[in-house]
């Protein structure tokens, strides 16, 4: 076994379907989405959000449609977005059919729960008259009381049952372009209700803890639940719910994934969390980077240490490093090579430079 064999993800198997110009599964990249906030028939409100998303890096973008207005202003929407745009719809198929119609690369839907047979086909007709794909979407907090009934609790059996027979109403009406979700906001509940499903069925799956909290606890949480399964290779798109700044979901998606090596986007910052040997404000310096560095798509690994006790080592490893030498001055290494040496006062805008200059260089 070669040193770096323990790092690979052998990523599940699974059909590949399109988001508007974005493919979802099979040999595609892992995507990262979000959903507005904004009330959808607030086109420019709606779209400033978006705009933000787009910005942090953001794949795919989803929109509530609850009424009549929200469908009317998605045709505005689309046009406005640089990403595709998914319609969330409940219960009400007429704002399906006119979310397809808006132009909506994907409905967000529960067939069996839009009423009568006739209702989900002529759905599932204008999904196919306008190139629209759907995602099937279980929630443990609203499962069909059947369900809850037969199980006594929302369970990974019983999520894994509403999926697949949301499923094969789509299946028998000849439409198979869909992902699926199974979210929970327990996160061992999630877990092994993908678990289940990614054992059962070939379909994209899209990854998500719902309602997993504010900033820090959901992104300990999301990472938790969403970094396992995609250790797992179980997962094709994925969304970290967060009572946060929409685009902080955007930028929490990525990290796991850059944390697992299965994309990477923008500066990566490997530093140490400081102590006494450190011959600079680590933390400050690192808070610095992060901001400056931000606006960065490019891929570029940097390695902030106090010290040389570890910085060495991880510089080596890096793009650019930095290693704390002395009082005044530290060390800059360049592809993991000792190179030149850099002033306290000066290392945010050495090493902006040096990234930027980096980055020019490769284009």
């Amino acid at each position: 076994m070669s040193d770096t064999a323990y790092r690979k993800v052998a990523r599940r198997k699974s059909r590949q379907i399109r988001v508007g110009s974005v493919l979802v599964g099979g040999d595609a990249p892992i995507t990262v989405q979000s959903m507005t906030n904004t009330l959808t028939a607030d086109v420019e409100g709606t779209l400033a959000q978006i705009r933000r998303m787009e910005a942090a890096g953001a794949d795919i973008v989803r929109v509530s449609c609850p009424d009549a207005d929200s469908t009317r202003a998605l045709k505005d929407i689309v046009r406005g977005s640089q990403v595709p745009v998914v319609a969330d719809i409940h219960f009400h198929y007429k704002r399906a059919i006119e979310a397809a119609e808006a132009g909506a690369a994907c409905l967000r839907i529960n067939p069996g729960n839009i009423g009568s047979p006739e209702r989900v086909k002529a759905v599932v007709q204008a999904a196919k008259d306008h190139g629209c794909s759907m995602r099937i979407g279980v929630n443990a907090g609203s499962l069909d009381k059947d369900l809850l009934d037969k199980y006594g609790e929302p369970n990974p059996d019983a999520m894994v049952e509403s999926a697949l027979m949301h499923a094969r109403i789509l299946e028998d009406l000849d439409f198979r372009e869909f992902k699926i979700s199974v979210k929970a906001s327990d996160v061992f509940l999630a877990m092994a209700a993908y678990e289940k499903l990614a054992e059962v069925c070939d379909y994209p799956l899209h990854l998500g803890v719902t309602e997993a909290g504010g900033l820090r606890a959901g992104t300990v949480k999301s990472a938790l639940g969403i970094g396992w399964l995609l250790r797992k290779g179980i997962g094709d798109t994925i969304r970290v719910s967060l009572s946060a700044d929409v685009e902080e979901e955007i930028r929490v998606g990525f990290d796991i994934l850059k944390s697992l090596d299965l994309r990477h986007r923008g500066v990566r910052i490997v530093a140490c969390p400081s102590c006494a040997r450190q011959g600079f404000d680590v933390t400050k310096v690192v808070a610095e980077l992060e901001k400056r560095l931000e606006h960065i798509v490019e891929p570029v690994t940097l390695s902030v240490l106090g010290c040389v006790v570890n910085g060495p080592g991880e510089a080596r490893s890096s793009d650019i490093g930095l290693t704390g030498g002395g009082k005044r001055t530290h060390k800059v290494f360049l592809a993991g090579l000792p190179h030149h040496t850099v002033e306290t006062d000066a290392i945010v805008d050495h090493l902006v430079d040096l990234v930027e200059k980096r980055i020019a260089a490769t284009k």
